[in-house]
């Protein structure tokens, strides 16, 4: 059995719609003030593009973990 983590970053695009960005291997023990800063960065930097304009609100930021079991 193998358990793996991602950051799943959650932002708003000019249209309106969810826009969700993920981070393989975050480092261990980021605490929320850290999620929540680099998604202002993200948002005040225009740092990605989007089908749906630039990104211009950060939502939330939470850790996804999923436990990989071999079924034999």
């Amino acid at each position: 059995m193998s358990t793996d983590t991602d950051l799943e970053l959650v932002f708003k695009n000019a249209a309106g719609k969810n826009v969700t960005y993920n981070i393989e291997e975050p480092k261990t023990g980021v605490t929320k003030a850290e999620i929540d800063a680099a998604m202002q960065v993200v948002v005040s930097n225009n740092v990605f593009n989007t089908s749906g304009g630039d990104i211009v609100e950060a939502v939330e930021g939470h850790l996804r973990t999923i436990t990989k079991e071999v079924v034999e």
